[in-house]
């Protein structure tokens, strides 16, 4: 009996030097301290000794329970404090939760908006899945025309297509709405063309119109010199040339001076110092037509630019790709 006791010792320092944990403390205490622990086993083999035994191996038992409790309240107690000193202070301020911002487009559109808001226009969506007639045909597109060729256009069937610009919202817009019209139309477009450095295959617009009587080329100007002065900066250098598209006439492309080199020349602005940032014109008469407008007592003015492009000038970025890329390392420094 006596040796069973030596052992049960051995083995309950053995596992006390093991104990790690509050979840291996109660494991330890259930072997030898619990009511069909080893140290109760023990106790009730205690009473088929000898009776001039009992008295020692009763002596014996008895250090080794006290021992034992002794022991495991040390463990219990170590356990306790170690634990304090990892647990979460909570007088403490937390860490900062990491909080997505808006993507560098987003921004951009938001920039024009706010500008064109402050000057009267309201802003408009129409559909990104659009019909042959509001994207080319009430907009003045000849049969013929290239934009309207399946190299350059996204078509679903004979009828429909994914729009090429937003200027469908303009003739939606001016079919539901009666004159005076000041409106912009942010939205995705898409158009067949090779991926590159500079372009892609869908891309954002924002277009602008203004429709009411006596509008004139001189209020198409001063609205983009303000927009310009306004979303590049007081100091910029401007400038209207002539070109053409189906819905404006007369029709022109307007310039700024290229703020990455201040007018003298880079790889940027392909070493003319000028940098092209939107088209726009006087609204062709078959236009205002087209929505029920008659042109001998309405004139209007519309653009349009490229969000993307803009944004590349704006905040230098030199390759269109990286804004649909979803690099967070390049997001976050917008």
């Amino acid at each position: 009996m006596i040796d069973k006791i030596e052992a049960a010792k051995r083995e309950f320092d053995h596992d006390a030097d093991a104990v790690g944990d509050e979840r291996a403390l109660e494991s330890f205490r259930v072997k030898f301290l619990s009511r069909n622990g080893i140290i109760s086993k023990l106790f009730d083999e205690m009473k088929a000794a000898p009776n001039e035994e009992k008295p020692a191996l009763g002596k014996a038992l008895n250090q080794f329970r006290k021992g034992a409790e002794e022991k495991f309240t040390a463990l219990e107690e170590k356990l306790q404090s170690d634990g304090e000193e990892d647990a979460v202070d909570l007088s403490l301020p937390g860490e900062p939760a990491f909080v997505g911002g808006k993507h560098i487009l987003t921004q951009t559109i938001d920039s024009i908006k706010d500008i064109f808001k402050r000057m009267g226009f309201s802003v408009y969506e129409g559909p990104e899945l659009e019909s042959d007639y509001h994207n080319f045909e009430a907009l003045n597109f000849p049969p013929d025309h290239p934009a309207r060729d399946e190299q350059d256009t996204y078509f679903v069937n004979d009828k429909f297509l994914l729009r090429t610009h937003t200027s469908p919202v303009q003739i939606r817009l001016m079919q539901s709405t009666k004159p005076p019209v000041r409106a912009i139309m942010p939205g995705k477009v898409y158009r067949n063309e090779a991926i590159n450095a500079r372009s892609m295959n869908h891309f954002y617009q924002v277009e602008g119109l203004h429709v009411d009587t006596d509008v004139t080329f001189a209020d198409l100007k001063s609205a983009l010199m303000r927009f310009a002065a306004e979303f590049y900066g007081e100091n910029s250098r401007y400038r209207f040339r002539a070109s053409f598209f189906p819905f404006t006439e007369p029709s022109a492309e307007m310039d700024i001076s290229c703020f990455l080199c201040g007018g003298e020349g880079c790889r940027v602005c392909k070493h003319t110092g000028w940098l092209e940032i939107l088209g726009c014109g006087m609204v062709d008469p078959n236009v205002l037509k087209a929505v029920g407008y008659d042109p001998d007592v309405y004139s209007g003015y519309a653009f349009g630019m490229g969000v993307d492009r803009t944004a590349l000038m704006r905040y230098a970025v030199p390759d269109i790709r990286v804004l649909y890329e979803n690099d967070i390392r390049f997001l976050r420094q917008f």
